[in-house]
């Protein structure tokens, strides 16, 4: 007698009404707010997580380095962002690892384009003392746990900065010069550095300066999001999106 088995898709089918109900039970027991938009018993509500769907998209700091970014820091998505960097909701790493590893991806592809065969490695942004204090953990790394990347630990902060949001595109980049050193020497070794939000750029040039120092090379960057501008700032040459984007009308706290 031969047996009949339903399609896939029929079989699968109740998945996702059973991954709601477990949802559900679990925000009983622990309850959770939404980091995007405060709803009850998700730590990332569906609307929210669709705003997090990435559009790679490569821009030029002062420094001539190319980033791909993969959202706007605007709205929702900064709200999220601002939860893991300063209300300790490691909760939403998953989540934005998948806008950066989109970013990560595509900045490694074009730096294998330009250099063939060659081994390219990913660093991330280092982030100060007296942040890790206050936070306990890095952001970064925590995001970058769940793209599949192991970043090289090959930069450390030597000194401190100033606050980065009160100052203009000229004082972030005069505020962190010098800040960062490679912990060995990086001749040889080729890297797509890795950060949260692209702001000016001040700090990924910082980054780039502090590799190339070492010996190293930099074949290009990648971040979650950019910070649109209140006004126009030309600094991609090709002119797109970001060389004309207009957003928040005033730079987040907390990012360089």
């Amino acid at each position: 007698m031969r047996l009949r088995t339903a399609p896939s898709s029929v079989m699968f089918a109740w998945l996702p009404q059973a991954l709601a109900a477990i949802l559900d039970a679990w925000a009983l027991l622990l309850p959770v707010e939404c980091a995007g938009c405060g709803a009850d018993d998700r730590g990332l509500c569906a609307a929210c997580a669709r705003e997090l769907h990435p559009s790679a998209t490569p821009r030029t700091t002062a420094g001539g380095l190319e980033v791909v970014t993969a959202l706007r820091y605007e709205g929702r998505v900064r709200r999220v962002i601002l939860a893991i960097k300063e209300h300790h909701r490691t909760d939403v790493a998953a989540a934005l690892s998948r806008p950066l590893t989109v970013a990560i991806r595509q900045s490694l592809a074009a730096a294998h384009r330009q250099r063939p065969g060659a081994r390219v490695e990913v660093a991330a942004v280092p982030t100060s003392r007296s942040s890790y204090r206050r936070r306990g953990y890095n952001p970064v790394a925590v995001v970058l746990g769940h793209t599949g990347y192991r970043p090289a630990a090959v930069l450390v902060t030597v000194r401190r900065t100033a606050p980065q949001k009160s100052l203009d595109s000229a004082g972030r980049a005069s505020n962190l010069r010098g800040a960062m050193v490679a912990r060995r020497s990086l001749e040889g070794r080729i890297f797509v550095i890795v950060d949260d939000v692209l702001t000016t750029g001040a700090t990924m040039d910082e980054a780039a300066r502090a590799i190339r120092a070492a010996g190293g090379e930099v074949a290009g960057a990648a971040t979650i999001a950019f910070t649109p501008r209140m006004f126009a700032v030309r600094d991609n040459p090709s002119r797109r999106d970001y060389g004309g984007a207009k957003g928040a009308e005033q730079e987040p706290p907390g990012f360089d």
